[in-house]
């Protein structure tokens, strides 16, 4: 597995050696030795989720606060998703900044999205089944949410709004100032 850094410390890409054959293809999506070698993250997961969504389907902006924050690690097992982590925590030289990772089945990367973030994804193929581990449970009272399409946070999500559905729940979230303060 090789590990990829992005432009905000933390968040991070996994490629994992793919063996493909005639069969198909086999690859170890996680193992935790390696995952903390590699990384110098000391994690363990406690809560795999799964979702399956249409084309332009945006799940987001999302994190868990204070005691309840979790960290992820996400992947695509079927069709193609842009993925987005915002920078949430106080004191952070990148606080309000974004970075984005496009994951697929065909690419098979994973983006490690750390504790103190917000999280979304967006499905750019006709169908997607997005996976992710967490390190935390899930509670309910501790989840934050931000509108994806604050101008202040400038997210280029690759569709237009038209192309866009997002849930009635997100689409009444406060805007990120409302929430954060710089």
């Amino acid at each position: 597995m090789k590990k990829i850094d992005t432009a905000i410390e933390g968040c991070f890409i996994l490629e994992p050696k793919v063996f493909n054959d005639e069969r198909g293809y086999f690859f170890e999506s996680f193992n935790e030795n390696q995952f903390r070698d590699l990384t110098n993250t000391d994690i363990h997961f406690v809560q795999d989720n799964q979702s399956f969504s249409k084309f332009g389907v945006l799940r987001g902006l999302h994190a868990q606060g204070g005691a309840h924050a979790q960290a992820k690690l996400v992947r695509v097992l079927c069709g193609e998703v842009l993925d987005v982590a915002v920078d949430i925590r106080n004191g952070s030289p990148t606080f309000g900044q974004h970075v984005t990772a496009i994951l697929s089945a065909q690419n098979q990367k994973q983006f490690f999205v750390p504790r103190g973030f917000l999280h979304g994804f967006v499905v750019l193929s006709e169908t997607a089944e997005f996976f992710y581990k967490c390190d935390n449970y899930y509670h309910k009272a501790s989840e934050v949410g931000v509108r994806y399409d604050d101008p202040t946070l400038n997210i280029d999500w690759l569709l237009t709004k038209d192309q866009i559905s997002v849930s009635e729940k997100d689409l009444i979230l406060p805007k990120f100032n409302a929430v954060f303060q710089r």
